[in-house]
């Protein structure tokens, strides 16, 4: 299975140089929260493809269209504000670089910023990235790899403060889509070392900062 930097709401200065030439992976990914022209850099640096879901302090990314080469928003042209070269994951189910990654950003509703949803909101979203999921897998077999989410499941690493609850959903979207990874941002560790988390066969990762990581299956030996 493919290696992947994968970022998340906090910059790695180191990483914003050339020292990032040094690592060896086969794509980005961006659980949100982070400069856009920072996932450009890396992605252009590595070379890979970038694949990243928006966070909760991210521009409004919904409603862009490409047609004839142009960025286009309600009929009209428009800039997109997003990462150049980037693949927006959110609600989508992609194949990228041999990894099959469903994507969901945005947090618990909190204000009326961009890229928040409320818990009902968030289910319907998740709910037709599920039925993407299932006619992907009717379709070749395969199953989603990582799902690529801004916030945490509720109550699998999230906070009790309202701004950080996780999204009840997400328990019933990994039950149902079964990826081998849960990862996500938004939850800053301020120096603690947080615990890996399991639902079910899936592993809960918070990539805050920058990991690199092995998006493999795991064999039953290392399940168990």
């Amino acid at each position: 299975m493919p290696t992947a930097l994968v970022v998340a709401d906090e910059v790695e200065e180191r990483l914003w140089t050339d020292a990032v030439r040094s690592l060896s992976v086969d794509l980005v990914l961006g659980a949100g929260d982070l400069p856009f022209d920072y996932l450009e850099y890396l992605a252009a640096a590595l070379d890979r493809p970038l694949v990243f879901v928006p966070g909760n302090h991210d521009p409004d990314l919904t409603g862009f269209t490409r047609y004839g080469g142009l960025s286009m928003r309600s009929g009209f042209p428009e800039r997109w504000p997003g990462p150049e070269g980037g693949i927006n994951a959110d609600g989508r189910v992609v194949d990228v670089a041999g990894v099959r990654i469903a994507g969901l950003g945005g947090s618990v509703r909190y204000n009326e910023g961009p890229n928040q949803w409320t818990q009902g909101q968030q289910s319907r979203r998740a709910r037709r990235l599920e039925w993407a999921a299932a006619r992907r897998r009717r379709r070749d077999g395969r199953d989603v790899d990582v799902l690529l989410t801004h916030s945490p499941p509720r109550g699998v690493g999230d906070r009790e403060d309202p701004p950080h609850h996780g999204f009840d959903c997400l328990h019933r979207t990994v039950q149902r889509i079964s990826p081998a990874w849960l990862l996500h941002g938004h939850i800053h560790p301020y120096g603690e070392s947080l615990p890996e988390h399991r639902l079910g066969g899936t592993r809960v990762r918070n990539v805050v900062g920058y990991h690199v990581m092995e998006l493999r299956q795991e064999t039953p030996a290392e399940a168990t």
